[in-house]
């Protein structure tokens, strides 16, 4: 995600530090550079053109030049404005103050619409709201019976009539029924188009008359960059949307969709899909987002998967094994488990400031690396992971054949373990630690 353009803007920037000093003329030599990178990103023209000029306009300020940090400035500069351009704070889900609150999901055909109103269900569940899903596709084949599964797989309920085909009415029982069985928030899931056109705009329109939805979700898919932006801007002249969720984000490493939207609909990015699990779906944080884009780590959200990734008990426990010396590959195991949870690897390394993925880089290396472990861990027996002392020859062969791998890969594995293990002993050590005799190889 926004990795071509991150890695760009850290490299402008990394010339502007490295100058000391800064003139005039390096600031808009640095602002030709961040220009390209962002048109390059697909990153709407006159979207650019305003960002550039206001950054330009700020940063070539007295205060900036003869400060003692000029470089800082100008980056401060530039993250104030992505914020800004990002949605600034105005991006929450709005709740109706009655208790029970109506977002009507809309987007063209292909676009992730239905996976996503399930997503937002879980989501909401996870909060302690009680969501309904309502099934209002009553045109594209196994549209309703999708939304079903989706709602199945993530503990909600859903509204579907089959005999029916007027999706106003079914969005009008639909939302009454939630009212009348106490569910807290209606998610009416509409039929989707190939293109926009005046009888999908229509019924839309209908639904929203008939419902008067809290708010009308935008689903836009991030990977058709520019045309997403037309298309957000089509609906929202058409049919007022107050707020857009982007998908497949996870895959586009670009971005430019997502940095133009806001500014050329004056609507916010609610929500992000980060993947195809059910519980990929993360609230958009501009500042957050704007910090990743320029290099500088997503700490809180970071610190937040971690929290709903990482079980408090098993974490205690596992730092009591690791300091009396009984960590095992059971224990290892377990670890890899937790992290998975946090997400792709890809995800949690652009979370870390000052971890600059190159192009060069292969994290996908890393994942199946880690699946590989996780094999092997896998094909031992449970003496074998609790004391890998006892793995000869023949149980290696026997571990890695059970794991798809090779002799050397359990080897690489086993060396590793006791090296760490090796390493967790001399940090036991008070005096090392004391001393600060001992240092981490990568360090």
């Amino acid at each position: 995600m926004f990795s071509s353009l991150s890695e760009k803007l850290q490299d402008v920037f990394k010339k502007l530090r490295g100058k000391g000093k800064l003139t005039e003329k390096d600031i808009k030599e640095a602002m030709k550079e961040v220009k390209l990178a962002l048109l390059e990103a697909d990153v709407n023209y006159k979207v650019v053109k305003d960002f550039i000029n206001n950054v330009t306009q700020k940063a070539i300020g007295k205060e900036v030049l003869e400060s003692l940090t000029p470089a800082q400035q100008v980056i401060k500069i530039v993250y104030d404005e992505m914020v800004s351009l990002l949605g600034g704070n105005d991006t929450k889900l709005t709740f109706s103050p009655s208790g029970f609150s109506i977002y009507m999901m809309v987007g063209l055909q292909g676009s992730g619409k239905t996976t996503t109103a399930g997503k937002l269900a879980a989501l909401l569940k996870k909060q302690g709201k009680k969501p309904l899903l309502i099934a209002c596709d009553i045109y594209r084949p196994a549209a309703i019976k999708q939304l079903e599964v989706v709602a199945e797989k993530v503990g909600v309920s859903c509204y579907a009539d089959y005999d029916k085909k007027d999706a106003v009415k079914i969005a009008v029982e639909g939302v009454n029924f939630a009212k009348s069985n106490r569910f807290d928030v209606a998610i009416v899931d509409t039929a989707g188009r190939l293109h926009i056109n005046e009888e999908l705009m229509n019924e839309l329109v209908a639904i929203k008359s008939a419902i008067k939805p809290t708010e009308i979700l935008l689903v836009l898919d991030s990977m058709t960059g520019q045309d997403a932006v037309n298309v957000a801007e089509a609906f929202n002249n058409q049919l007022g949307i107050d707020g857009i969720i982007m998908t497949k984000l996870d895959g586009d490493t670009r971005g430019g969709a997502a940095i133009s939207v806001k500014a050329i609909t004056g609507k916010p990015i609610k929500f992000a899909g980060m993947g195809e699990k059910m519980e990929d779906l993360e609230v958009f944080y501009p500042d957050r987002m704007a910090s990743r884009i320029l290099g500088m780590g997503d700490i809180l959200t970071l610190i937040e998967k971690a929290q709903e990734a990482i079980d408090q008990k098993k974490a205690e426990e596992l730092e009591k094994k690791l300091r009396t010396m009984e960590f095992t590959l059971e224990d290892f195991l377990e670890q890899l488990k937790q992290i998975k949870k946090m997400g792709p690897l890809s995800q949690i390394i652009s979370m870390i400031p000052g971890v600059k993925i190159k192009g060069d880089v292969d994290i996908d290396a890393g994942e199946k690396e880690l699946k590989k472990i996780e094999a092997i861990i896998n094909s031992m027996t449970k003496e074998e992971r609790r004391d890998p002392s006892i793995i000869n020859s023949s149980r290696k062969r026997r571990i890695a054949m059970g794991s798809g791998t090779q002799v050397q890969d359990v080897n690489r594995l086993l060396k590793q373990f006791e090296d760490m293990k090796k390493m967790m002993k001399q940090l036991s050590n008070p005096h090392i630690a004391k001393k600060g005799k001992f240092r981490f190889p990568f360090m």
